[in-house]
């Protein structure tokens, strides 16, 4: 084929001087002449199509899933994001989807934790608050890897993740457990390894949520938060782990909807829709190259600063490439088209967007389609390695928080009269069933404190688990009142030793006022079976714990904490 005269030019912009551009495909000339050929057989409606992804449940009734298949083949949309369903569903929605459409469509999902954060019937890996914990990145790239393969094998293109927030406000309503933790560092570190195994795995990355949403108290589905950071702690800790990866080869960026008056003079206005800080600062200051995508513009944050399709419009404006699940499609495209008409968007502009989605299609093997195979998906998705990798994700980030006269492990369990106390609005079964495989441990349940107290003299060690939900990362996870009483109480008792072993993200420390007579602190970070069972392992010395606390727990127990026990050597 013949290629027009741009193309040279395309290819050096691309390539850079700093090195190869993470959508550049191993098969670069193949690459870029597909590129070019798609790009000059489109009309100009479907090039501006290709700007948008939109966002379908699997489990949505057939008369929707039927709607937006026509809005595919009639609209040329460029991608589809699935939000809750099922896999099999999802698979067969996917295979008609891409059968209706003329250029393939990118399929994106949150899988931050796996497929299971959107999917039933799908393996949920560890959060990746527990992730921070782990100080062998290794295990994280096998993660990845592993989350990146089920995408792969769904028909998925993208997965947006990681989340490489620096969590550093314990009251974030919606980022918490989701971000490694609150060291601009282990954050990078960790987003790296998670990125470089998914991309081994044939998934483009997608680093979220620039310029950064740790330090937020609202939920941006909500409403705008403000970021009150000036820009040299920006710099230092939001964007660092942002530069980290965009140098490693980041394939994406999602841009969240905030409010940051230091990148933005504009009095509210959204980072989302902000030409200074998707233009001047991500892809002109950190050299981004790869695809920008807006977070999604059906959140209250965004939907509500303008009219219908005017939100895309500024969002493409300001140097965004994919606009995710915009609120109406066809009236966003129309007015997009109505731009570039009037000169507001430059065809330029446009190709430049353009050409990149098409380089992320064609990297990911859409130039090859082919279907997805529907048979044995359930079995593909629940092998018995995801068990083993996740054993050792939670062997790995178990942290050991505190442990006063070396009481962990456990030793000289003949002189040991154990109890088991459960605190918490979830189960503490399966801890309390390992612990009794190692010692005689009695499970006293009370009412009140004063009968704890009579039977807990019984006892000379007393081991507490605070067991709260594992089923989303956004469940509540502090005591309550009355917990924190009797933890206190429990805890002063003359006759025992005292073990807190917490099944919650480590900000339920916070709570405790005193932690003095409380003898050994154990972070578990989630409440799920194995997650229990390793916790109660490494309480007796199966094995030695090493994790260190991702963010701070109040004051006696900064970021990094951790005491490092031994395995007990048994015949």
């Amino acid at each position: 084929m013949q290629l027009n005269y741009y193309f040279p030019l395309f290819l050096l912009f691309f390539l850079g001087v700093k090195g190869q551009h993470p959508l550049i495909a191993t098969d670069t000339l193949g690459q870029m002449q597909w590129v070019e050929e798609t790009y000059q057989n489109m009309s100009p409606e479907e090039r501006v199509a290709q700007l948008f992804m939109v966002s379908v449940s699997s489990n949505a009734s057939k008369t929707t899933t039927d709607k937006l298949a026509r809005l595919i083949e009639e609209q040329k949309i460029g991608g589809v994001i699935f939000l809750k369903g099922g896999p099999v569903q999802q698979a067969k929605l996917t295979n008609a989807f891409q059968a209706r459409s003329k250029i393939p469509l990118l399929i994106g999902t949150d899988a931050e934790w796996g497929l299971a954060m959107r999917l039933d019937s799908t393996y949920a890996f560890p959060w990746n608050m527990t992730l921070g914990a782990i100080q062998d990145d290794s295990i994280i790239e096998k993660v990845g890897f592993q989350i990146g393969k089920h995408s792969k094998r769904m028909g998925v293109h993208i997965n947006f993740a990681p989340d490489i927030d620096v969590n550093n406000n314990t009251r974030n309503p919606i980022i918490g457990n989701r971000s490694f933790g609150e060291s601009p560092r282990n954050v990078a570190q960790k987003g790296y390894a998670f990125m470089k195994g998914m991309e081994m795995a044939g998934i483009l990355s997608c680093g979220k949520h620039f310029p950064g949403h740790g330090d937020t108290d609202v939920d941006s589905h909500k409403a705008l938060p403000l970021i009150e950071a000036d820009r040299q702690r920006l710099d230092s800790i939001e964007l660092y782990p942002f530069k980290q990866l965009i140098k490693k080869g980041l394939s994406a960026v999602m841009v969240a909807h905030l409010d940051v008056p230091c990148l933005e003079s504009r009095d509210g206005h959204p980072s989302s829709l902000s030409k200074s800080i998707i233009s001047d600062l991500l892809i002109k200051e950190l050299n981004f190259k790869g695809l920008v995508f807006t977070d999604a513009l059906n959140m209250k944050a965004v939907s509500q600063f303008a009219e219908e399709g005017e939100v895309e419009l500024e969002a493409f404006l300001a140097g965004s490439d994919v606009l995710l699940m915009p609120q109406n499609p066809i009236a966003s495209k129309e007015r997009l088209l109505k731009a570039l008409e009037a000169g507001t968007i430059s065809m330029k502009r446009l190709e430049l967007s353009v050409k990149k989605i098409l380089m992320a299609k064609y990297k990911v093997g859409l130039h090859q389609y082919v279907p997805v195979e529907e048979e044995q998906m359930i079995a593909d998705l629940n092998g018995l390695d995801n068990d083993i990798l996740y054993e050792t994700c939670m062997e790995e980030a178990l942290t050991v928080a505190k442990n006063n006269f070396g009481l962990l492990p456990i030793k000289k369990l003949e002189n040991k009269r154990i109890a088991y106390v459960e605190f918490g609005d979830s189960s503490g079964e399966a801890f309390y069933k390992m612990l009794a495989n190692y010692a005689k441990v009695t499970w006293v349940k009370e009412k009140d404190i004063a009968a704890y107290r009579k039977k807990l003299a019984e006892f000379n060690l007393v081991i507490i688990g605070f067991h709260k939900s594992n089923a989303s990362p956004w469940k509540p996870y502090k005591m309550n009142d009355r917990e924190l009483f009797w933890l206190q109480e429990i805890a002063k008792l003359r006759t025992s030793n005292t073990i807190l072993t917490v099944f919650s993200k480590p900000y339920a420390l916070l709570d405790i006022v005193n932690f003095n007579t409380i003898d050994a602190m154990v972070l578990g970070y989630q409440n799920s079976r194995i997650a229990q069972e390793k916790a109660a392992q490494a309480i007796f010395g199966a094995f030695g714990a090493k994790g260190r606390l991702p963010v701070s727990a109040g004051s006696p127990f900064p970021v990094g904490t951790g005491v490092d026990t031994k395995p007990l050597q048994r015949l």
